[in-house]
C-alpha cells in the first residue's frame, strides 16, 4: 500500500472526528457556558476582582451641565398671560465621584458605601461665568413657604406680611452660582428663627458638593450575577416611606453605576435614584456602537412618568387624589421638605402636550432631551449615558396671597440637567481585549467545524484524483506498433560485396540488406 493510499483515509477519519466533535460543541454551547460562567465570577463586588477598583473610582470624566429658562415676562405673567422662557446653558461641571467608606459585610455577599461627588467648573465647556451670569426664575423658597403655610389664616397673613416687609416677591433674579450652590434667603431666615428645622440657605445644588446621599447596601453579585449591584438599603430602609403603595415604596434595581452581564434585550433595568426619590425602568430600544464596542440602547419609556389613568401602577405615586399630575410629570415634594418641586424630562419630553403648550420656549426633541443608557450586553459596563431631568414648580392661587389671584395653575421649568459620560479610551481598550477573549473561546467549536471542513475537502480532492488515476491506468494497452517494417530478425548483415573493404580509418563497410524468402 502507498503513501497515498494510506494518507486517504486518514484525512477522511480526521476531518469526520473534527466535524462531529465541533458540531457537538456547537450544538451544546459548552465552550460559551464556560466563558460566561467565568464572567459571573470575574464580574463581582469583591476585592481583587476585575472590576472593584473601577466600580469604586471610575475612570471615565463625568459632565454635569445645568440649563436655566429665563422669564422674559414676569410682570405680564402675573397678570394671567402665557409665561415666556428663554434657555441659556451650558454651565458645565466637571464631575468627580468614588465610593467612600467601603466595607465588606456577610460574607463578601453584600457591600456598603458611600457615593460621594464633587464639582469644578469648566468655563472652556460653559456660555458663561456663573458668578456672574444673572437668571430670572420663580422664587422656589417664597413659594415653598407659602405652600407650607397654605390652609391656615394666621399664618398665611403673617407670611404675607414678611414678604412685603423683606420685598420678597414670587420671581427672584440671581446669578447662576447662587441658585446652584445656595444663598442666604431673608424669609427663610426669619422662617428658621422659629423653626429650626429650616435652613437659611436655599440652592438646586446646595450642600451637594462634596457630599453623599447617604449609605447605600449593594449586592455583590457573588450568590448571583443577576444581583450585581443591585440595592439592598438605602440609609438604612429597605423599603421607601415617601408614598402611597409599597411598590411605589420599593428600592428596585442598582444605583446606575453598575449592571449585570450577559444583558438580554427583552429585561428591563430597574435603578433606584435618590434626585427622584423613586425607582425607575428602563427598555431596550435600539443597537448603537460606541469606540468600536457594541451596546444596548437602554431609555425610559412613556409609562414611567404615565398618569394613572394611563398607567394605573403609578397611582401610588400621587400625594392624594387632587395633587395627580399628568403624564411627564412626578411631584416630589414628599422628600423636599413639602416643596411644590416636580420633576420631569428636558422640556417636557414626554409628557402630555398641554405642559409643552403652557409655557412659551419648550421645544422637547428626543436627541437632546432623552435620558439613555448604552451597555455593553456582554459584560454590562456602561459605554455612554446621558442622564436628563428637569426641576419644575408648580405655580397656583394660593390663599392668603393676594400676588397669586391671576394664577393659573402652571408647572413652571426652572432648569434642567444633563449628567453625561462617555468610556475613556483605555477602559474601552480592556472592554474590547475581554470581548475578544469571550469571542473566540465562545466560538472555538466554530473554529473546530471549520477545520473539518477544510480537512473533508482535502478528503473528497484526494479522492477524486486516486479514482482518475486508476482509469488512466486501466486504459493504458500494450501493442506493436502498427508502423513498423521490419525487425531484427528481418535483418541480415552482409559485406557490401563479395570481398570486404577495409579503410584503414573505419574499418569494414557492412551493409543492411533483407533475408531471402527460402521459398523464392
Amino acid at each position: 500500500m502507498t503513501r497515498r493510499s494510506c494518507a486517504i483515509p486518514a484525512v477522511g477519519t480526521i476531518s469526520a472526528l473534527l466535524l462531529v466533535v465541533g458540531i457537538g460543541l456547537v450544538v451544546s454551547q459548552v465552550f460559551r457556558t464556560l466563558i460566561h460562567n467565568r464572567l459571573k465570577k470575574e464580574i463581582v463586588l469583591v476585592e481583587g476582582s476585575r472590576v472593584f477598583e473601577s466600580w469604586k473610582t471610575p475612570p471615565p470624566p463625568v459632565y454635569m451641565e445645568f440649563f436655566f429658562f429665563n422669564v422674559t415676562n414676569v410682570n405680564k405673567f402675573l397678570e394671567g398671560e402665557k409665561a415666556e422662557v428663554k434657555q441659556v446653558g451650558p454651565y458645565t461641571y466637571r464631575e468627580y465621584r468614588y465610593k467612600d467608606n467601603v466595607s465588606m459585610v456577610e460574607n463578601d455577599s453584600k457591600v456598603s458605601a458611600y457615593n460621594t461627588k464633587s464639582f469644578v467648573f469648566l468655563r472652556d465647556k460653559s456660555v458663561g461665568d456663573p458668578a456672574v451670569d444673572n437668571i430670572t426664575t420663580v422664587n422656589i423658597p417664597a413659594w415653598a413657604v407659602m405652600t407650607k403655610v397654605k390652609g391656615s389664616f394666621w399664618k398665611s397673613n403673617l407670611v404675607s406680611i414678611w414678604m412685603n416687609s423683606f420685598g420678597t416677591g414670587l420671581f427672584t433674579t440671581r446669578t447662576v452660582d447662587e441658585l446652584l450652590w445656595g444663598y442666604e434667603d431673608p424669609l427663610l431666615t426669619r422662617v428658621s428663627s422659629s423653626n429650626p428645622d429650616v435652613e437659611k440657605d436655599f440652592g438646586l445644588m446646595y450642600k451637594k458638593n462634596g457630599s453623599n446621599d447617604g449609605e447605600f447596601v449593594y449586592h455583590t453579585g457573588t450568590q448571583n450575577y443577576m444581583d450585581y449591584g443591585r440595592v439592598e438599603t438605602w440609609k438604612g430602609q429597605s423599603q421607601l416611606t415617601f408614598w402611597m403603595s409599597n411598590q411605589s415604596n420599593s428600592i428596585n434595581g442598582s444605583d446606575g453605576s453598575a449592571f449585570h452581564p450577559l444583558l438580554k434585550k427583552d429585561e428591563r433595568l430597574y435603578i433606584f435614584t435618590p434626585d427622584l426619590c423613586r425607582s425607575i425602568y428602563m427598555e431596550f430600544q435600539k443597537d448603537v456602537e460606541v469606540k468600536g464596542i457594541p451596546a444596548y440602547r437602554f431609555t425610559p419609556p412613556r409609562s414611567v412618568l404615565a398618569s394613572k389613568e394611563e398607567n394605573p401602577a403609578n397611582e401610588g405615586f400621587c400625594i392624594s387624589p387632587q395633587e395627580c399630575l399628568g403624564t411627564g410629570l412626578l411631584k416630589v415634594s414628599p422628600c423636599r421638605k413639602g416643596a411644590p418641586v416636580v420633576a420631569s424630562f428636558p422640556h417636557f419630553h414626554l409628557a402630555d402636550p398641554k405642559y409643552v403648550a403652557a409655557i412659551e420656549g419648550m421645544s422637547p426633541q428626543t436627541e437632546h432631551h432623552q435620558t439613555f443608557l448604552d451597555l455593553n450586553p456582554t459584560t454590562g459596563v456602561i459605554v455612554r449615558a446621558n442622564k436628563r431631568a428637569q426641576v419644575n414648580i408648580l405655580l397656583s392661587r394660593v390663599p392668603g396671597f393676594p400676588k397669586t389671584r391671576a394664577l393659573n395653575e402652571t408647572v413652571f421649568p426652572v432648569m434642567f440637567l444633563n449628567e453625561s459620560v462617555v468610556i475613556d479610551d483605555a477602559s474601552a481598550a480592556r472592554v474590547q481585549k475581554l470581548l475578544l477573549i469571550v469571542t473566540l473561546v465562545s466560538n472555538f467549536p466554530l473554529i473546530i467545524v471549520g477545520l473539518g471542513a477544510i480537512m473533508l475537502a482535502i478528503f473528497i480532492v484526494l479522492l477524486i484524483r486516486e479514482r482518475n488515476k486508476k482509469k488512466e491506468v486501466k486504459r493504458i494497452v500494450f501493442t506493436k506498433p502498427l508502423y513498423a517494417t521490419s525487425t531484427e530478425e528481418d535483418t541480415s548483415y552482409s559485406p557490401v560485396s563479395d570481398k570486404e573493404k577495409e579503410d584503414p580509418q573505419n574499418g569494414t563497410y557492412i551493409g543492411l540488406t533483407p533475408k531471402a524468402d527460402p521459398q523464392a
